[in-house]
């Protein structure tokens, strides 16, 4: 899968269509993405000795297929493309041609 981890993406449809977003976890085999404030919905939970009861905002996935990698030289969305040079592998913008390098932050 070409979208990873940590990646910036635009929203093509549905209800947040044009939003920008994170990646926070890929779902490989079912295609979907998690994105940071995208695809928000209401949960109304009862109240517990855990947490207080109330209604949650929670995000919820996203086909891969309705979002697409913003690239961080050029910042427009994007295809990504593929390349081995020296026995290492490493994606690349479509547009610009430049090499896509994404900081993964430690939790």
């Amino acid at each position: 899968m070409k979208i990873q981890t940590g990646d910036s993406v635009k929203i093509l449809l549905g209800k947040d269509r044009g939003k920008t977003g994170k990646v926070l976890r890929v779902w490989t085999k079912e295609d979907k993405v998690l994105v940071e404030g995208i695809n928000m919905y209401k949960r109304h939970v009862k109240k517990t000795a855990q947490h207080e009861g109330g209604i949650l905002d929670i995000p919820k996935q996203i086909n891969i297929s309705n979002v697409a990698f913003m690239c961080p030289e050029c910042k427009k969305p994007t295809r990504i493309g593929m390349k081995i040079e020296a026995d290492t592998k490493y994606r690349f913008c479509k547009k610009c041609k430049e090499k896509i390098v994404v900081k993964k932050e430690k939790k």
